[in-house]
């Protein structure tokens, strides 16, 4: 029987657990796995919604990120996932399906609008996954504007207007993640 070996990715993906695990725990279980992988992905959300100094506070679990979207999320939070995925303005208000005139009221108030957050937090997730699975946020940028055979020869950034297009380009990247070229 041949032993399998490792693919580098999964060895990134290891790592990255493993840097997280306190000294001497086990990690053999399944179930711990999953969990550190969870607590990394809301990590990586919060990142990519501006850290813990845009959203003013420890989002420790996606529970708390929900309820912090569902009172919606600070204008800084959009800004910084314009900043991260290289969206232009016109573009941003396209994919997010708001008028530049809410933006800029959006902006004087500082705060969105429940609804407005849910987008923002949608496009943020993608565009987190994007990174973890190209490696860092400018390919990311590119491969969101790049047609893709596997969505149709579309834009995954065109998709993100509503949840299936979104769960499209979630799909793409798991399959690019674990090693299927989309």
């Amino acid at each position: 029987m041949r032993k399998r070996r490792s693919t580098p990715r999964q060895i990134l993906t290891l790592s990255k657990i493993l840097h997280v695990v306190p000294f001497g725990s086990r990690i053999d279980a399944k179930e711990n796995t999953r969990e550190m992988a969870r607590m990394l992905s809301t990590e990586s959300l919060v990142e990519a919604l501006g850290g813990r100094k845009v959203l003013k506070g420890r989002i420790g679990n996606l529970d708390e990120l929900r309820e912090a979207a569902k009172s919606g999320l600070p204008y800084a939070s959009l800004e910084t996932v314009i900043v991260k995925l290289r969206l232009g303005r016109e573009e941003a208000a396209a994919v997010l399906h708001l008028p530049q005139r809410t933006i800029a009221r959006r902006k004087k108030e500082q705060r969105l609008q429940a609804d407005e957050s849910d987008r923002v937090l949608r496009l943020a997730r993608i565009g987190a996954q994007a990174s973890v699975t190209l490696g860092n946020e400018e390919k990311a940028a590119k491969w969101l504007r790049r047609p893709n055979r596997a969505l149709g020869n579309r834009a995954p950034l065109e998709l993100l207007d509503n949840d299936i297009g979104s769960r499209q380009v979630e799909e793409v990247l798991g399959r690019m993640e674990h090693g299927n070229i989309s």
